[in-house]
């Protein structure tokens, strides 16, 4: 087998809330829409997003009225103070503030209209005194 690319397939409550904040914030671009769907892409490694309305007849039955919840869809990335600095001056509210972890994880968190946690994550080496 050979994975060609990656997508993620969140069930939401109100697709068109969910598309424009990937797409005015995250640097999503529509790939295709239709009534309760819309795919979207980025030109980089982001792995895709489908956003399809909780209930759609696309779903098997057991899965029509689950909420995308209990995950965390993460980017990793460079210049994450930016980053943050970007997102919070175009009005997105910063759910988790930007912190560094012990393991070097350097990381904040914003949220979707639809709940969706997306996290962004930059990698920093450890400071001496906590390997110490």
């Amino acid at each position: 087998m050979q994975i060609t690319a990656s997508t993620v397939s969140l069930t939401v409550d109100d697709v068109a809330a969910s598309q424009r904040f990937f797409t005015a914030h995250l640097g999503y671009a529509e790939q295709a829409a239709a009534d309760g769907f819309a795919s979207l892409a980025r030109d980089d490694a982001a792995m895709d997003v489908v956003l399809l309305a909780r209930g759609t007849e696309v779903l098997p039955a057991d899965q029509r009225d689950r909420h995308a919840a209990g995950l965390i869809l993460a980017f990793t990335t460079t210049g994450i103070e930016s980053e943050e600095k970007r997102l919070r001056a175009e009005g997105v509210e910063i759910t988790m503030p930007l912190r560094e972890e012990p393991w070097g994880e350097r990381l904040f968190q914003v949220t979707d209209p639809n709940g969706v946690i997306v996290q962004f994550v930059e990698w920093a080496t450890p400071s001496a005194r906590e390997n110490a």
